[in-house]
């Protein structure tokens, strides 16, 4: 059996949920059951067949609504991977920085293209972190400090997940210096990311090697669930980027969390639409059930 999980922003009615068997049953997909994960909120369809029909026949159909169509036995998790910048957090560390040393536009259009696929994620990392050679150590913890917001949703699923014996680890192309404040913040067991190069109080223009790229996601991805004896179903990952692509692929649920388009269109699940506790939601999780502390 398979289950479709509609998420919605602006709410949902009961003639949303009968309409969405309808569609169901018109795609071949043999609806089974509709029913409330949080009433008004989120709803769960049950159906027998055909999953790739059933994610045809309802995403985009309502406003400002996700959807998450599954395996029903599989769809808790016990592994989140998840990236950082615009995900996790709310901007791209390495872009506001850029904006303290008087160079936003300029990097943060080189970060933009790099998140779309455009250009090769380590040479865009590199060039960019040349261009803040000489800016003052004590920037970063400012930046931290004024400008990363963690993203509406993190910590309830973080913690939620946790609370119920999951590992969650964040993976990041950007910096340690922001990474593990971050990652401690929300919650996460572990956080992996890229050095920045300092040196007599100034950064150097230079990120230590291995650079954690898209091939360093997935290994973490492959890694942890190695190390926990997890099966491929137990996994989620989630980012926005093109560097994400390979863990987003990988995992047993890979969302694109108000993506770029080359990401949302090659993951299996898209929330274009809510915060990330539409990831409870996808694991069958009401909101009775969250952790927030």
């Amino acid at each position: 059996m398979f289950i479709a999980t509609l998420i919605a922003a602006d709410g949902i009615d009961q003639g949303r949920i009968s309409e969405s068997m309808d569609r169901l049953a018109e795609a071949g997909c043999a609806p089974v059951a509709g029913g409330w994960l949080d009433e008004g909120v989120a709803a769960d369809l049950l159906f027998g067949l055909n999953a790739d029909a059933a994610r045809a026949a309802l995403e985009g159909v309502f406003p400002a609504t996700d959807v998450v169509v599954q395996a029903q036995f599989t769809r808790a998790k016990k592994l989140l991977v998840a990236d950082m910048d615009s995900t996790m957090i709310t901007v791209e560390c390495i872009d506001e920085l850029a904006d303290y040393a008087g160079i936003k536009p300029q990097i943060a259009a080189v970060t933009e293209a790099a998140m779309r696929g455009e250009l090769d994620f380590e040479a865009a990392l590199n060039a960019r972190v040349e261009l803040l050679a000489g800016l003052d150590e004590s920037v970063i913890a400012r930046c931290l400090a004024e400008r990363v917001r963690i993203m509406p949703g993190a910590v309830a699923l973080v913690r939620t997940m946790r609370a119920r014996g999951a590992r969650c680890v964040l993976v990041s192309g950007g910096f340690t210096r922001f990474a593990e404040p971050v990652a401690a913040e929300i919650g996460f067991d572990r956080a992996i990311a890229n050095r920045l190069g300092v040196a007599d109080g100034r950064l150097t223009g230079q990120v230590a090697l291995p650079i954690i790229g898209s091939a360093a996601k997935l290994e973490t991805l492959e890694a942890e669930s190695a190390a926990g004896q997890l099966q491929p179903h137990e996994t989620l990952a989630v980012g926005d980027g093109a560097n994400d692509l390979a863990m987003i692929r990988a995992a047993g649920l890979g969302v694109a969390y108000h993506a770029k388009p080359v990401v949302a269109a090659a993951a299996a699940a898209r929330i274009d639409h809510n915060d990330l506790t539409a990831l409870l939601y996808a694991q069958g999780i009401a909101r009775s059930d969250w952790v927030n502390t």
